[in-house]
Parts: structure tokens; sequence; C-alpha cells
């Protein structure tokens, strides 16, 4: 019997709409790009997939499965990688998706493809652009190639994907760290299908809201009985698969909202049944919001009165308004304004990108007196400029996030890089000289995986409201294809659900 050749792929960026900083191949190429045999050795068991962010994920993952089977050739053909940002322009869209089709022609014959996607990519002029790749790597393997793909669980499902797909895999924690797992899920699927042993049967169910749920931590109420429910279905032999994807709610995809998926091996019936009820159990959650965020005095007041938390770690501040790894541009200063006017009996560490600055200061000397206006300039809606004085404290490359200066504004100490400000570890300060013990505040642009990374050290979180991109309110303003919640005030789900995916509604 001939050796099966399973063909895999990446293409990941989470897009925010709100954010005018589009995003290009050179995006993909600074963050991560890999391509054949050296995708192949990075997905090893002893290689690093994703430097700089995991040594595993779902490549990784997707092999472990490969190597439980026998007789199996896998074909890498290449991972791209970007940190959430705006749309992808035209260019680097049709590339890609162009590279995907291609590389899948010149790869034939292969008996499976496995095709890691967020889920929330957003595109310029391109209408759900995950299922247009989904798409274009079925022109390229052949219509009846069977298609695995994994999926962040904040993507936005829509039934064009849940069709074109032959098994949907997303992960089941948040803060995410079952990168590979999921991979492992989809590739034993998708050898199962080649074996003739799984006939995937999925059903789903899309729900109007786009906000809810508290805080949506995994350990946490409310979701946390959702998640403990995902677990236990899964240990049902069943059920191959079962979703609870929360969404990107700074995406402008019409039909955007919270959705359920479950497949199960040629049961429709348990299948529908698995995905209502995790539905129902996500709308009887709705009702709990995320707490009001503090602006940014009522948070340094906070972070001074919590002294016993500085003394033994540090305070971090999730600028919320201006997440990175949500899309957001990250130069909101309204936080650093604060923090140097407000703060000078604490020391902060403070992120910002400002690609012109840093290009000014990398042709100065390391110890330098300078006076710089920094952000306000890849969005000036989002943030107003602001002049600050210091010196230059230290210059490095960094392979992700191209050139970073710190510059020492006495008690804030300014990581200003030309890449996206993608604070998110310690090693975001730590790799510039700034160790974040000696700090009383950090400053990250980030929602929940800092907690994981910053987990040693952050005896108290405070998220802040700078007003910017990732507001969690800034979707209200968005076209939907009807109300949503808590924007509106809806009472049923079922109406919206029938709707987006073509059924009969309900009586």
């Amino acid at each position: 019997m001939p050796r099966r050749r399973i063909a895999y792929a990446r293409i990941a960026q989470e897009s925010n709409c709100f954010s005018p900083v589009l995003t290009t191949n050179e995006d993909f190429r600074r963050t991560h790009w890999l391509e054949g045999e050296a995708l192949g050795e990075a997905c090893s068991a002893s290689g690093v997939e994703a430097r700089g962010f995991m040594k595993h994920a779902e490549l990784t993952g997707f092999l472990d499965a490969l190597r439980e089977a026998r007789d199996v050739e896998p074909v890498p053909l290449f991972s791209g990688w970007a940190i959430p940002s705006g749309p992808l322009d035209v260019a680097t869209f049709a590339d890609l998706a162009g590279r995907l089709e291609e590389g899948l022609r010149r790869a034939r014959p292969v008996d499976g493809v496995l095709l890691c996607l967020h889920g929330a990519m957003g595109a310029v002029g391109v209408r759900d652009p995950d299922t247009e790749l989904l798409r274009a790597a079925r022109r390229g393997a052949g219509p009846a190639v069977p298609i695995a793909i994994t999926h962040d669980l904040h993507a936005n499902l829509t039934n064009e994907r849940v069709e074109e797909s032959d098994l949907l895999v997303s992960y089941r924690t948040n803060p995410h760290r079952d990168h590979r797992r999921t991979g492992l899920v989809a590739g034993r699927g998708l050898m199962r299908m080649l074996n003739g042993d799984l006939r995937p049967t999925s059903a789903w169910r899309s729900l109007p809201i786009l906000l809810g749920g508290g805080t949506t931590i995994d350990v946490l109420p409310p979701v946390r009985s959702i998640f403990q429910r995902l677990e236990r279905m899964h240990r049902d032999s069943r059920v191959v698969s079962a979703s609870a994807l929360f969404c990107h709610p700074w995406n402008d995809e019409p039909r955007l909202g919270w959705s359920t998926l479950v497949t199960t091996n040629d049961d429709r019936s348990l299948a529908d049944d698995l995905a209502d009820e995790l539905a129902e159990r996500c709308w009887a959650v709705r009702h709990e919001q995320a707490p009001v965020f503090p602006g940014a005095s009522d948070a340094i007041r906070q972070a001074r009165e919590a002294s016993v938390a500085r003394k033994l770690g540090v305070v971090v501040l999730a600028d919320a308004s201006d997440v990175v790894s949500a899309g957001a541009p990250g130069e909101n200063t309204r936080l650093l304004a604060a923090l140097l006017s407000e703060a000078r009996d604490m020391t902060s560490y403070v992120p910002l990108r400002d690609p012109e600055v840093v290009a000014t200061l990398f042709a100065k000397p390391e110890g330098r007196e300078v006076r710089v206006s920094v952000g306000g300039k890849l969005d000036p809606s989002l943030g107003r400029a602001l002049e600050v004085e210091g010196h230059i404290a230290k210059k490095i490359v960094h392979h992700a996030l191209g050139r970073m200066v710190s510059l020492d504004l006495g008690h804030v100490k300014l990581v200003l890089t030309e890449g996206h400000a993608m604070a998110v570890k310690p090693d975001f300060y730590g790799d510039i000289g700034l160790s974040p013990w000696r700090a009383d505040i950090v400053v990250v642009k980030n929602f929940f995986p800092f907690r994981i990374y910053f987990a040693p050290m952050a005896r108290k979180v405070i998220y802040v409201r700078t007003e910017g991109a990732t507001d969690l309110d800034a979707a209200f303003r968005l076209p939907f294809d009807g109300p949503v919640w808590p924007r509106d005030p809806i009472h049923e789900w079922r109406s919206t659900d029938a709707r987006r995916r073509g059924v009969t509604p309900p009586a």
C-alpha cells in the first residue's frame, strides 16, 4: 500500500477592522514565516514551531497524529502567522491565497490537508477571508481531498466555512494553551477519515452575542461550566470535536456572534442535540458582562494603594483600549501621559509603537539625551502625540518586533518598537534590559495570555480604559445582519441562528 501524503499549512491572523494599519506580507515574514523542510523541522518533537511565542502549536500536534499512524508522508507547505492588526491588504491576501492553492497543486497527489487558520481574519474587499482560504486549499488539493482546519476560540464561524470544511477543531481554553492538543485532535480525525473509520457529521448554532460571559476566562464563572461541559463531551467516544466560539468582536463580518459546533461520527441527532445544548448554555450567561474598566487616573490610584502587591511583585496595568494582541495599533499615549504626570512615586514600564521615532533614535548612541514626540502617527484618532524627554538606555533588534529602543524618562521606562508593541511576556522588557521585578507598574497591551506569563510576578492586575480600537463597545457601531446582544434588547437566539444557517426558523 503506498504511503499517504498529507499536506499542511498555516495562514493565521486576527484582524481588527478599527485599525487603519493594514497587515502586509512583511508582517507575516517578520513575525513567523517558515517553508518546506524548515517548517517540518520546526514542528518536530524537538523543534520550535513558533519562535518567541511557543515551542509547540497546532502543526506540531498535527504531526504528532501523523507519527501515530503508519505509512504517512507529511508534506509541509508553509506557515505564516502575523500579529493581530488591521485587515490584510489586497496584495497580501491574494498572494497568500494563491501561494496556498499553487503549493497544493504542486504537491499533488495528496490524500489529505490540515490547514491552520485563526478564524477571524479580515481582508480588504473580501468577505469571510478564512473561508476563501479554505476554498483555495480545496481548489489546490482537489475537490475530493478531505480538509481538516483548526481555529482559535475567538473565531467568527460562518455557514460557508462549516459546509466547506470536512472537520473543524478549535481551542478549548481561554487564555489559550491547548494549541498542540487542537492540532492533535484534527490530525487524528483526518487520519480516521482516510482510514474509513470516521464520517464526520457536524451541527452548529450561531448566536447574536458580541459580549457576555463575564471575562470568558475558562476557569472562572460563569463560563467555567461551559468549558467543563466541553471536556466531558470530548470524553464521549461518539464525539469527535465540540467547540464554543466566543468570536472576535472587532471584525466587520455582518453575521458576527458566538457560535457552537459539534462533530460526531455519523450521528446527526447527537450533533444537533449537543450543539443546541451548548448554545443554550452560552445564551444563559450573556447577561454577565465584563466589569467596567477604570480610567488611567483611577487605575494609578489603585496601583499606588496596592503597596504590598508592589513589594512582593508588580502591578500589571492592561491597556484594554489598545490591545495589540487584538489588533490595536499599540500607539495610544493616554496611559503613558497619565503615568508621567501622576505616578512619579512609582517606577513604570510602558510599551509603545512608533516606527518613525525608532528609526530616528537608532542612529543615535546609547546614553544620548533626546526629546521626541511619540505616538499619534499610525492613527491620530486613537491617541494624541506626546512629547517626552530622556536618554536612550538600550537599542536591540528583535527577531519578530524589529528594532526596539528603551528610553529612560526617569520614573517611566518607555520601550518603543518598530513593529508591533507586543508586550505579553516579561521577556518583552527583559530582552531590552528591563527586569519587571524592579518595577512597581508594568503595562501590557493584551487581554488574557499575559496572565499566564506574568503569573510568577503579577500580584495585582488592573484593566484600564483609555479609549481606542479595542474598547469592548467599539463594535456597537458596526452594521450587523440584525439585533445583537448586548447592544440591542433581544430575548431569543433561534431566529437569528435559523437565518444565518439557512434553515427553517422555529415556530
